[in-house]
């Protein structure tokens, strides 16, 4: 069985969306991958609630303990690791993880690490990604899901969805517009991995 765990830092909806696609689609027997982990740097973060409510084992590893990026990444590669199997490494999964990791800790799961970010990238990466938009006069915004490597939000592109700019969006309508598209486009492009694998 493939593990995916996936990384969150707050409310965790790109998570609950994966978790309930696997489900609903039964990865389990189709691609033999199931979601076993939910990890979080925040102690109080409302995903690891779902998560557990899901019988999915959950982790915190809160970065606040730690006196640097390495040491909290060096950390939170060993609780990772304890889902890897024999022939089998863990697909890890960014959804809504609000830390910069370091060039090492990203080397380690090179080509089994994915993320999604709130723009179509390449343009727009980094924070602030609808407003940034709205400013530049975009007339329409998205989300990329791409493999994580050194390079913030540069990775290989695995999926793509347009979100149209409406006349009066503001940066949280055409976030929620983009969010709905993130729920759909994240599972979709972890089960089209999974398959080719």
């Amino acid at each position: 069985m493939k593990n995916i765990v996936i990384l969150i830092s707050g409310g965790g909806s790109n998570m609950a969306a994966i978790v309930n696609t696997a489900k609903r689609d039964n990865w389990a027997s189709r691609f033999e991958a199931r979601v076993a982990a939910v990890i979080s740097n925040k102690p109080e973060s409302k995903g690891l609630l779902f998560a557990a409510e899901q019988d999915i084992p959950t982790e915190v590893v809160n970065h606040k303990s730690f006196a640097s990026r390495e040491e909290f990444d060096e950390a939170l590669a060993k609780v990772i690791d304890r889902f890897e199997q024999p022939g089998a490494p863990v697909l890890l999964v960014l959804a809504g993880f609000m830390r910069i990791l370091t060039p090492g800790f990203v080397g380690r799961y090179a080509g089994r690490f994915l993320n999604i970010h709130p723009s179509l990238l390449p343009a727009f990466p980094g924070l602030h990604t609808h407003q940034r938009a709205l400013d530049a006069g975009c007339k329409v915004a998205g989300v990329t899901v791409h493999q994580v490597t050194v390079e913030l939000d540069h990775g290989p592109i695995l999926a793509q969805a347009v979100v149209p700019v409406l006349p009066g969006d503001t940066a949280e309508l055409l976030a929620a517009r983009v969010l709905a598209q993130e729920h759909l486009i994240y599972p979709r492009a972890i089960a089209e991995l999974l398959r080719k694998q």
